[in-house]
């Protein structure tokens, strides 16, 4: 057994494997070993180096590619939207002027950067990894220190290959039991956010354990951790094992030959002790229903058989419900399955696989977006692109699209959308849209039923 003094969580291991100097207050100054860029959040950081004459310490270490703001159908007539394409042109000529790879829009490699990062095997254990985006979290799900920072702090990564960081206290979430058949990890991990509230993790690195996590593949756990600041915290954890070194062997970035050996070897040690977690929650994954979202804020979720409770009236104007209606028949305008949560080829197999000859409602307009290029070629050579196209939904290029509401992807005031995304803030996916988060089976099965539906009922095994 532990010795309890010396007890430590993966994070807390994380943490002390990359401190370079001790600070005052929990703070510390971490060496960050590889850190993703966009064109949206790092203008201002390459401005940072030029206004103080710094170089990139270690380009090696930086990947870039355009994502948020660029057009995920007609991409061959070019970026449309001024600001979009402006953006998108000043990644490359900075990635070029400080020696960074820059992912174009042409490459295969292309997509979100938290599909493609993992997808190239840029993320792997026992590293930090850092992007100018909240939801950088995903990348805790290989057993990663990985977190989102701010403009300036991409910057000082870039020229210093550190930050000071505040250490946060841990917490443990265990889902025990297996899950229900059609129930995701998307369900469990808005359960979650229903029960301990939007900012119930707040000052905590959460990690998730449990029978219903260690069944999970990599796609799934990466859709678990990616919500975890939709919970409060900056970072969310998975210990690594067997399914993660599975998914990294033969990753164009992953560890070769004999460096794979001792990479590995070295992996399946980081672990957590029982005893070292500060807070501990505890989820019955066996019980839980597919999950929806009923207001502005994804902590503000239901099991599809419930019904709306109560929320503020704005809440309940904004979205057009009122308490007590039950959220299954509610018509829907949009269906949208993709972002950095739920655009993976594991996603788009789950809401294909409802389809059978079925077509998208009318009146619904649904929409598939693949989380990068190769997820994209996958799905075509596996023929689910013609399932979908064939069934109305359409066909797009990689990007992060709806989720953003950015790029020419929008939903117009008042409609309302079923989304595999990560956020339902008022105007997330378009002044006065209506948001409801479900997962990709949830949000297929809506799309050709034209309202909500319990995917369990409409789901035929």
């Amino acid at each position: 057994m532990t010795d309890t003094k010396n007890a430590q969580t993966l994070y807390d291991r994380l943490w002390s494997d990359h401190v370079v100097a001790r600070g005052q207050q929990g703070r510390d100054l971490l060496y960050i070993d590889r850190h993703i860029l966009h064109e949206v959040s790092t203008p201002q950081s390459f401005e940072l180096l030029r206004e103080n004459h710094l170089e990139v310490r270690r380009p090696e270490t930086q990947l870039a590619v355009p994502d948020h703001a660029v057009p995920t159908r007609d991409r061959g007539a070019g970026i449309r939207e001024e600001l979009a394409r402006r953006q998108v042109a000043l990644l490359e000529a900075n990635c070029r002027a400080f020696g960074i790879e820059y992912i174009p829009l042409t490459d295969e490699r292309q997509g979100i950067v938290h599909v493609i990062a993992p997808e190239q095997g840029f993320t792997i254990p026992g590293i930090t990894i850092v992007c100018g985006d909240s939801h950088t979290a995903t990348h805790g799900a290989f057993g990663a220190l990985a977190f989102g920072i701010g403009a300036s702090e991409c910057g000082t990564q870039m020229a210093t290959q550190c930050l000071w960081q505040t250490r946060a206290k841990t917490m443990r979430v265990t889902f025990t039991g297996a899950l229900p058949a059609h129930v995701t990890t998307k369900d469990m991990i808005l359960a979650l956010i229903g029960r301990i509230g939007a900012s119930g993790g707040s000052g905590y690195a959460l990690e998730f354990a449990g029978e219903a996590v260690r069944a999970a593949s990599m796609e799934a756990r990466m859709t678990l951790c990616n919500m975890a600041i939709e919970a409060g915290s900056r970072v969310g954890l998975v210990a690594p094992d067997d399914t993660t070194i599975a998914y990294l062997d033969g990753r164009p970035r992953a560890p070769q030959g004999r460096s794979w050996d001792q990479a590995v070897a070295h992996w399946r040690t980081l672990r957590s002790d029982d005893e070292a977690f500060e807070r501990e929650v505890e989820i019955d994954a066996a019980a839980l229903a597919p999950q929806v979202t009923y207001g502005t804020s994804p902590d503000q979720v239901i099991g599809v058989d419930e019904t709306v409770p109560e929320a503020s009236r704005h809440t309940m104007d904004y979205m057009g419900l009122n308490v007590g209606q039950p959220l299954a028949g509610l018509p829907v305008d949009y269906a949208f399955i993709g972002s950095c949560t739920n655009s993976r080829i594991e996603d788009l197999r789950a809401a294909a696989a409802l389809i059978r000859g079925r077509t998208v409602a009318p009146g619904v307009t649904a929409m598939v977006v693949p989380g990068s290029t190769m997820v994209k070629r996958q799905a075509e050579a596996e023929g689910l692109d013609k399932l979908f196209t064939a069934a109305g939904f359409e066909w797009h290029e990689a990007g992060c699209s709806l989720c953003v509401a950015m790029n020419g992807d929008r939903v117009p005031e008042g409609k309302r959308s079923i989304s595999t995304s990560n956020r339902n803030f008022e105007g997330r996916q378009g002044a006065g849209a209506r948001t409801h988060l479900a997962s990709p089976a949830m949000v297929c099965a809506a799309a050709l039923a034209g309202r909500i539906v319990d995917v369990r009922k409409e789901h035929v095994s």
